[in-house]
C-alpha cells in the first residue's frame, strides 16, 4: 500500500520558514518525481515544485528563489524548504509521487503565514 504523509507545517510569521518533509511508503522512491503541490483556500491545486529521479528541480515561477525542493532517497524522503514566507503562501501543501500511469497523493500539510 503506497503511503505519502507529510509534516512540518504551520503557523509562521511572514519573512519566516519551513521545512516540509514528506514520507513515502510502498514505492520505489528513487524511480519517482516527487512533486509538492499546495491549494489555497477557495483555489485549485496548484504545481509547487518538482524533483526527478536524477535531481533535476523544476520550480513554479513564483516560488523560485524562496522555495527549494530536495530527495533523500536513503529515506525515501522528500523535503521543501520553504523561506521568506508571504501571506499568499498559505495553503495546504500536498505531496505528489508520479512516475507514468503511477500517480500518488499524500493528505496535505497545512501552512499557515500571518502575523
Amino acid at each position: 500500500q503506497v503511503q505519502l504523509v507529510e509534516s512540518g507545517g504551520g503557523l509562521v510569521q511572514p519573512g519566516g520558514s519551513l521545512r516540509l518533509s514528506c514520507a513515502a511508503s510502498g514505492i520505489t522512491f528513487s524511480r519517482y518525481v516527487m512533486g509538492w503541490y499546495r491549494q489555497a483556500p477557495g483555489k485549485q491545486r496548484d504545481f509547487v515544485a518538482e524533483i526527478t529521479s536524477s535531481g533535476n528541480t523544476n520550480y513554479l515561477n513564483s516560488v523560485k528563489g524562496r522555495f527549494f525542493i530536495s530527495r533523500d532517497n536513503a529515506k525515501n524522503t522528500v523535503y521543501l524548504q520553504i523561506n521568506s514566507l508571504k501571506a499568499e503562501d498559505t495553503a495546504v501543501y500536498y505531496c505528489n509521487a508520479n512516475l507514468g500511469s503511477m500517480n500518488y497523493w499524500g493528505k496535505g500539510t497545512l501552512v499557515t503565514v500571518s502575523s
